[in-house]
């Protein structure tokens, strides 16, 4: 087989040697000649008209006002067409055409009773076709025949935004407060199925690191694409800080205690050391604080009760109570 195939390869560089091509001036005479008529039979070919299918997609632009699409209707279109070959033969090299546009808001207006539901007609269709489509095609028919356009009415409704936010700060420096947007609703429209499932929306992803100074920034809005917003962005609000630790000496209260009786707590007072901004750090006091004690949760022995922080200045974090348990005394009245 290895032989044979050598053969060939031998016979055809002998055919390609100058000697070999000047002896034989026929067959590249013939060869030119066969060339030449078959370009021109091509040539003369692509003059005449044909009839081929082309495939367009289709963008729905424009609905009516306070409605929208309800169904889905087809994305693409099959056009028969009739041109010169010359004509199909270019549309078929681009492999790709410009959309066929159907305007909602000018279909529907124009359609005969103008209701919810809509039908585009073959002739509709081809209408439309030959219109958009190049001047040089001639649309003769169209595949789907006939697309039907549902109109639904829109809801609207308003819902809260929550940030998504992952941060990292810089040495001493905290988020003070919550992370905000402005504005926290807004408005949203759709399908009145879909706008029932929905209670919130959040912005997209956003991460901060190194944080030393109050953050603001635009961000987008995540919704559905079958759902219209407005407005589609929302101003987010990271409050950062610089803190300090701070230490105060706080009296401890009991909560839940029996009429007729009465607690004696070793030490009656407690310390609880803390972070705050710098900004509070002369404002806070005693009085922000609450540290209690319940006698309810007196068992049988233990001379020990856990110390609580029932009310402290949401803008701090605590970092240490001392001593975390007090021993207590049980007195009569």
């Amino acid at each position: 087989m290895k032989i044979e195939r050598n053969k060939i390869i031998s016979k055809l560089l002998d055919y390609t040697r100058p000697g070999k091509l000047k002896n034989d001036r026929q067959i590249i005479v013939f060869a030119i000649c066969v060339l030449i008529a078959t370009v021109l039979w091509f040539l003369n070919a692509l003059e005449k008209d044909y009839s081929s299918t082309l495939t367009y997609s289709v963008k729905y632009v424009n609905p009516p006002e306070e409605l929208f699409l309800a169904n889905t209707p087809p994305s693409k279109l099959e056009l028969n067409v009739q041109a010169h070959g010359f004509t199909l033969l270019r549309h078929k090299l681009a492999f790709s055409f410009s959309p066929i546009v159907i305007d909602l808001t000018e279909i529907r207006n124009n359609m005969e009773n103008g209701g919810n539901t809509v039908r585009m007609s073959t002739e509709n269709l081809v209408k439309l076709a030959n219109n958009q489509v190049s001047k040089e095609i001639s649309v003769v028919d169209v595949s789907p025949q006939t697309i039907s356009l549902i109109f639904d009415s829109l809801a609207t409704k308003s819902v809260s935004v929550l940030p998504q936010v992952t941060s990292g700060f810089k040495p001493q420096f905290y988020q003070k407060g919550e992370i905000s947007v402005k504005p926290e609703s807004l408005l949203i429209s759709g399908p009145s199925a879909i706008l029932d499932t929905i209670y919130s929306l959040h912005t997209e992803l956003k991460t901060f690191s190194g944080l030393d100074a109050t953050v603001e920034s635009r961000v987008r809005v995540v919704h559905p694409d079958n759902i219209k917003i407005s407005p589609n962005e929302v101003l987010l609000h990271i409050p950062v800080e610089k803190f300090t630790e701070k230490e105060l000496s706080l009296p401890v209260q009991v909560i839940n205690m029996p009429e007729g009786l009465g607690l004696k707590l070793f030490p009656a007072q407690i310390s609880v050391l803390f972070l705050v901004g710098l900004s509070d750090y002369e404002n806070i006091s005693p009085t922000d604080f609450r540290v209690v004690v319940d006698y309810q949760k007196i068992s049988s022995g233990h001379e020990t009760l856990d110390v609580a922080i029932d009310v402290k200045p949401p803008f701090i974090q605590l970092l240490k109570v001392s001593p975390e348990e007090v021993e207590f005394l049980i007195e009569t009245e």
